[in-house]
Formats: structure tokens, C-alpha cells, sequence
């Protein structure tokens, strides 16, 4: 008997990813430079001229492992940092610019990550099928191509962008803003070449 191909699709506005997010607007870090920044969060200049790149290096490293624990495991055992609770665990050695930097940020960086995914919860709540979209897009790809779709993961981060459009934040991730994902007919469109290149 063959295996039947299997698709998962894992959406979500994630606390730890909204955090992240956060940290790099309060700390003026660029870095991705083609993801927009977030709306409603106070952001710091970018200043190239004042860039730490121990920061945005240790930064970046936090957020790769953020957004696909398994694809960038830690080196170095991971230690909880005071105020955040259990969102942000950064390594023992390694992450102690990073550290330093993000403490004063905590309370308002969580609560803005609270609120955006509570606006989240509440916007996909009595919609109906969410993975409508995918699955369209998914069977209108086999019929396209004539054959059944690969096996495939895809973790979707539906964030408080402040441009929209959907970017790819990882291996199997992809980020898109809140107002696309909510608009239907524009996020069918949009989300079709995602779903051919996965499948």
C-alpha cells in the first residue's frame, strides 16, 4: 500500500514571533530587510552609522530559532530571560549583548504580542474554515500540474504588518499581513505560488 501524500498547514499569529518582531522595531535592527516593520509598535530609527552588528548578529540568530526551532537548534543549553515568562529563552553563551538590550523592553513588548494575538483570535473566530484557502489553492495546483501534490509543511505567521503581502521567514514559514489573510479573493491569488513551490 502507497502512502497517501500529507499536507499540514500550522496558522497562527504567534506570541513569540510577535515578540521578536517587537524587539527588532525597539532595537533599530534591520535585519530581515524585506520584512516591513510592525503597526502600533514604536519604532526606533534604523541608523546605519549606530549599527551594533553584535546585536542585529545575535538578534537574527534569536530569530532564526524563533521561527523554526528545529531547523536552527541552539548550540548552547537556552536560558529564560526576566520578564518575558516563558516566550524568550535565549543561549547561555552567545546571546549576552542580546540579553542586555531586550530586558527593559519586556513588560510592553508582551503586552503589544497579547494584543495583536487576541486581535488575531478574534478576526478567525465564526469564519468558517480557515485551511479553505489552502486547500483550494492546493487542489487547483494538482490540477494544474496533473499530479497529486508532495508531502509538505507550512507554518503561516498572519502578523500586524504595517505592508502587505505574504515573505518567506524560513524553510517552511511564511509571514503574512493580517489584512490579506482577511481578504479572500487577494489571499487565494496570493497564496497559490506559495503552495506550488511547497508542493
Amino acid at each position: 500500500m502507497v502512502d497517501k501524500p500529507q499536507w499540514l498547514v500550522r496558522e497562527e499569529a504567534g506570541i513569540p514571533v510577535l515578540v521578536a518582531l517587537a524587539l527588532r522595531q525597539r532595537l533599530g535592527i534591520r535585519t530581515p530587510a524585506e520584512l516591513p516593520t510592525l503597526r502600533d509598535h514604536p519604532l526606533r530609527a534604523f541608523d546605519d552609522a549606530g549599527a551594533d552588528d553584535v546585536l542585529e548578529r545575535q538578534w537574527r540568530a534569536y530569530w532564526d530559532m524563533t521561527v523554526e526551532p528545529e531547523t536552527h537548534p541552539s548550540a548552547a543549553p537556552l536560558e529564560l530571560i526576566d520578564g518575558f515568562d516563558t516566550i524568550v529563552a535565549l543561549p547561555a553563551v552567545g546571546a549576552e549583548r542580546l540579553r542586555t538590550a531586550i530586558v527593559p523592553f519586556a513588560a510592553e513588548v508582551v503586552r503589544y504580542a497579547n494584543e495583536a494575538q487576541q486581535r488575531y483570535s478574534r478576526s478567525v473566530s465564526g469564519t468558517g474554515d480557515p485551511y479553505r484557502a489552502y486547500a483550494a489553492a492546493l487542489a487547483e495546483f494538482e490540477r494544474d500540474t496533473g499530479r497529486r501534490a508532495h508531502s509538505f509543511e507550512l507554518n503561516v505567521h498572519v502578523l500586524p504588518l504595517a505592508q502587505r503581502g505574504i515573505w518567506r521567514i524560513g524553510t517552511f514559514s511564511i509571514a503574512v499581513t493580517d489584512s490579506l489573510r482577511h481578504d479572500p479573493v487577494d489571499f487565494d491569488s496570493a497564496i497559490r505560488p506559495v503552495i506550488a513551490e511547497v508542493a
